[in-house]
């Protein structure tokens, strides 16, 4: 009997990326190439650029590496949203174009339960809570009668847009989060920042806007932060320090609260800020005074991937979830708890 095998596009944002897993959730390939920038953040057009250049080959290395043929492949996924239209766009008529071409079942997935059902399925967690971390979004969700609840999020950009901004005013380029995350180590000396937290949301740009203010009056200097091998001294470090300290506090805090509220005893850290060693290490201090389970993603599949994509679309696949070509279409405000999860029992 031939196993099910589903080929999966990423296209949200800076990453185009094609999996293919199978069945077991053997991820058979995983190709991808994100555009980067050493100024500036995300530009649409750019990024739509960079992702028609390069999916052709994602696509043909993906094929090669996994050993399979298209007639070996059951069905194709796509990111269907939250995203940039224009990125997620180029990712959408990729699939579309495959599914003509080779007669496939489609699969619209939304690229916020894929972080969560890959890291569910790699780290063996079985009803967790989930922190969900990322460039664009910052959620704290929780399974529900056929849905991932949001229990608390961002009300305005997601951390990792706030760690890659304040890394760009210090000179270190996208995605500066990586960079960060090092310096984090070489802080000590708290510097005093917004910590904005309403019930169970929180916000980040009072406290992006105050540490970029400190940089410009002196807290740290542009040139000396610039190399990563030698990142400046004093207080432009621990200005680095406090804004990622405050941010994750922020976050772990309405997620305490949400594991209080849900009595769940498993935390699971996703998205591409999961891989951050300064948050697992603050997670990893509250999960152990509540006796709660600490799960990270691992770090090729919590960043954006199409493993996680061709994951949840086998998911999808087997619980009906398809469309046709001509209605294969995106929503960039395309929530989590939009998704209907009735592949869980």
């Amino acid at each position: 009997m031939q196993k099910t095998v589903c080929i999966g596009i990423e296209s949200t944002a800076h990453t185009a990326g094609v999996g293919i897993v199978d069945s077991e959730c053997n991820v058979l390939a995983n190709e991808k190439h994100s555009h980067s920038t050493n100024k500036g953040g995300l530009i649409p057009t750019e990024l739509a650029k960079h992702h028609a250049q390069h999916f052709p080959g994602l696509i043909k290395n993906a094929l090669e590496k996994s050993g399979l043929s298209w007639g070996e492949i059951s069905c194709i996924a796509y990111s269907a949203g939250p995203g940039i239209g224009t990125a997620m766009s180029v990712g959408a008529s990729a699939a579309r174009m495959l599914a003509l071409l080779h007669d496939k079942p489609l699969v619209p997935v939304n690229h916020s339960v894929a972080h969560i059902e890959i890291a569910k399925k790699k780290c063996g967690a079985q009803n967790p809570l989930v922190l969900y971390v990322s460039g664009g979004n910052t959620q704290v969700i929780g399974y529900e009668a056929g849905r991932y609840r949001v229990y608390g999020e961002t009300l305005d950009i997601g951390v990792g847009n706030l760690l890659d901004s304040f890394g760009r005013e210090l000179g270190l380029g996208f995605p500066a989060g990586p960079k960060l995350d090092e310096i984090y180590f070489q802080g000590g000396k708290y510097i005093p920042l917004p910590y904005t937290v309403k019930g169970m949301d929180v916000g980040f740009s009072g406290l992006q806007t105050a540490a970029k203010r400190k940089i410009r009056k002196g807290h740290s200097q542009t040139s000396d932060i610039a190399d990563i091998n030698g990142v400046g001294e004093g207080e432009n470090i621990d200005l680095a320090y406090s804004l990622m300290h405050t941010a994750f506090a922020m976050v772990l805090e309405i997620t305490e609260r949400a594991l209080a509220h849900t009595e769940k005893k498993e935390l699971l850290l996703t998205g591409g800020v999961a891989a951050s060693k300064a948050l697992q290490e603050m997670a990893g201090k509250m999960c152990g005074a509540r006796s709660v389970k600490l799960f990270v993603c691992p770090k090729e599949l919590s960043q954006d991937n199409g493993a996680m994509i061709a994951w949840t679309g086998m998911l999808m696949f087997r619980a009906g979830h398809m469309v046709r070509p001509k209605d294969a279409l995106t929503n960039q405000n395309f929530r989590t708890d939009m998704e209907e999860v009735d592949w869980i029992h």
